[in-house]
């Protein structure tokens, strides 16, 4: 996939602790990245409240399809598209590129299902996430 196919990027340094012993990042800071540019946007642009909102987002599933390496210090750019929205659901794609790269290191996706905090029972997404997540479609 290319950079194109992500209306939202989002910067994200490696740090020299990504770094395993065979001098490439861990596959599992990988998910880190997924992570981070998923919940940054859920709060910046969802109004995620992630300390005492009533709704959150509890991963359901997640996969990475590994396509070269990324290594400290290079910076990564993390591609955030929403592939599928649901009731309570999302699906998103994720695209880990090397800053200034057009081809993606890595690929993915991620399913969040909103549920209250309280109950862990699944809930309809919210109004203003929604409205945010129809922009990444």
């Amino acid at each position: 996939m290319r950079r194109a196919a992500y209306p939202y990027v989002q910067t994200i340094p490696t740090r020299w602790m990504d770094n395993d012993v065979y001098g490439h990042v861990n596959n599992v800071t990988y998910y880190s990245y997924f992570d981070t540019v998923i919940n940054t946007w859920l709060i910046r642009e969802g109004g995620l409240d992630i300390h005492a909102g009533g709704q959150i987002g509890l991963c359901a599933e997640s996969h990475c399809r590994f396509l070269a390496p990324i290594e400290f210090p290079q910076i990564v750019q993390a591609g955030l598209r929403v592939e599928k929205l649901g009731r309570s659901s999302v699906r998103y794609g994720i695209g880990l590129f090397i800053e200034g790269g057009e081809a993606a290191v890595a690929e993915g996706w991620f399913v969040h299902v909103f549920v209250d905090r309280a109950t862990r029972l699944a809930v309809p997404v919210g109004d203003a996430m929604r409205a945010a997540l129809t922009r990444l479609l």
